[in-house]
């Protein structure tokens, strides 16, 4: 399976997951000019918006790992565009993220809640 695929099917597994728990799945791959959401949930009063990441091995780190103080940056600024688009800037929203292990049904499936509160003023 190419690297591409690995990763649709990790947000697929993802959206599955997030399903079971009780999110409510708004977009996949919500794109604006400051980039791209993996998933915009809501759950509990909260949007959230969530980061997918897949990894095969550990080898270049683990998946939280990859979520980089920029990457969280970045989030934060496509994040804001989808509320303020909508007209729910005001609106109380979290950042989650769903690493996805190498195999399905490994249960190497993790659901972070409230992963990371971005600095988006920084650059």
């Amino acid at each position: 399976m190419d690297k591409g695929e690995f990763g649709r099917q990790g947000e697929k597994r993802a959206a599955k997951a997030l399903r079971g728990r009780g999110y409510k799945i708004l977009a996949r791959n919500y794109r604006c000019r400051h980039g791209e959401i993996d998933i915009v949930a809501f759950e509990n009063g909260e949007f959230v918006f969530v980061e997918v990441k897949s990894r095969s091995s550990e080898e270049k780190g683990t998946a939280l790992e990859a979520v980089t103080p920029r990457k969280q940056r970045k989030l934060a600024r496509v994040a804001q565009q989808f509320l303020i688009e909508r007209g729910l800037s005001e609106r109380p929203c979290r950042f989650d993220v769903v690493a996805i292990g190498s195999s399905p049904g490994s249960g190497e499936d993790e659901i972070v809640r409230g992963a990371f509160v971005p600095d988006a003023g920084r650059r």
